[in-house]
């Protein structure tokens, strides 16, 4: 039976060829809106959960209370190295490993850009630590090591985008604040610019070129395999409060773990998630008027046909489904073509965003329930807005239908 009303609908909706493919360009565009929304939003978070299973679950960060972002950005509080000691003497602490950050005058070619430079320690287990913390691996060279001064490692931007002009490779000398130091490796490209730009020395070096003495901008905790990093993370606190003579209100530094920060990135998700289905909505409702206005029109123009069905035997609810079929279908296509749609948009962002920002974060996601749903809403939403006009036409009553002109 329902065979027969997908037929007859079919049917229906080839005869009125323009005016069905005008109704299905509303639900193409709502459905390729929300698709590419939430594809791009699932992207980032899968990418975003990557970069924290490659980080690990065994560090935990040190900042200086005021500073957002990157090591180098922060306010007047500082932490040294002496909070690094402090760090590494807490129960659970396998190894402490730091960065302080500093804006540079970067020369090379005669092109001059200011860029950050960061400087870390050298030693094996140290470095490791920084190493580990960002998931660096080498696409040129080796990093530095211990004793070795005038020595850098750059990130991939510097071989592959040129950003100072020509491509720079392992061997060749760039100048910084007027000392010249020869990159010893390029790092492999990690998605995002601030990693892919990033110059990095040894903090003996650091220290000479910017006179930052003890100062510290990030410290990496590592912890004691098996050790929960929560309660590390809280014994670390403690001590570094006490060694920095602050209280509960006077705290100047925050600790935060990986589950921590994946969270407040779970959260910023949702709530764009949330908002910008919501705004896609709108194209939808006026995708679902758009429909409901052509069935309704279409009960109009087909009443006698109605009475006549109705005449030789149809029933109310025959009719009722056929109209519900009808819209049904129209929302199931609109939204197959606004599926592919909105794929081909997701993967031109994910596009534009490796090759013009730099960065792999913006992917293109295509979960089979996203795919499902999508193909489900857009029956679903047809079907609902063809309610009303099929109920409309199952009331019809057969001698009015058929003398209606």
């Amino acid at each position: 039976m329902i065979q027969d009303y997908s037929t007859m609908a079919l049917k229906n909706l080839r005869k009125r060829k323009l005016r069905s493919w005008l109704t299905i360009v509303g639900i193409v565009i709502s459905v390729a809106i929300i698709f590419v929304l939430i594809s791009l939003s699932v992207g980032l978070r899968e990418a975003i959960n990557e970069q924290f299973k490659a980080l690990g679950s065994d560090k935990f960060f040190v900042l200086p209370k005021g500073q957002l972002g990157a090591a180098g950005t922060g306010g007047a509080v500082q932490l040294t190295t002496d909070d690094v000691d402090t760090l590494r003497k807490v129960l659970g602490v396998k190894a402490a490993s730091y960065a302080v950050a500093g804006n540079a005058k970067v020369e090379y070619d005669k092109k001059i850009r200011y860029l950050m430079v960061a400087g870390i320690p050298t030693d094996k287990d140290t470095k490791q630590v920084y190493i580990e913390s960002l998931n660096l691996k080498m696409d040129e060279g080796g990093f530095i090591n211990k004793g070795e001064t005038g020595k850098i490692m750059v990130g991939s931007d510097y071989k592959y985008k040129n950003i100072l002009g020509k491509a720079i490779g392992s061997g060749d000398s760039i100048i910084i604040n007027e000392k010249s130091f020869k990159v010893v490796g390029i790092m492999a490209t990690v998605g995002n610019p601030s990693d892919d730009q990033n110059i990095i020395m040894s903090i003996d070096d650091f220290k000479v070129l910017f006179s930052s003495g003890n100062r510290v901008d990030q410290i990496i905790v590592q912890t004691n395999a098996g050790e929960n990093i929560t309660d590390v993370a809280d014994r670390a606190k403690s001590r570094l409060m006490r060694s920095r003579d602050v209280t509960e209100k006077t705290i100047d530094f925050t600790i935060t773990t990986p589950q921590e920060l994946l969270a407040s990135f779970d959260i910023i998700l949702n709530i764009i998630t949330a908002f910008l289905v919501g705004v896609s909505a709108i194209s939808l409702l006026v995708g679902s008027i758009g429909i409901a206005n052509t069935m309704y029109t279409s009960v109009l123009e087909r009443t006698r046909e109605i009475g006549t069905m109705k005449a030789i035997g149809a029933k109310n609810k025959d009719i009722l489904m056929i109209f519900l079929i009808e819209s049904g279908m129209i929302g199931l296509v609109g939204a197959l073509i606004g599926l592919a749609l909105g794929y081909a948009a997701a993967k031109t962002v994910e596009l534009i965003a490796i090759n013009s920002l730099g960065t792999t974060l913006l992917k293109a996601a295509a979960p089979w329930w996203l795919v499902f749903g999508c193909l489900a809403f857009g029956f679903i939403i047809g079907s609902a807005s063809g309610v009303f006009p099929a109920y409309r036409a199952a009331k019809v009553k057969p001698v009015d239908a058929l003398r209606y002109e």
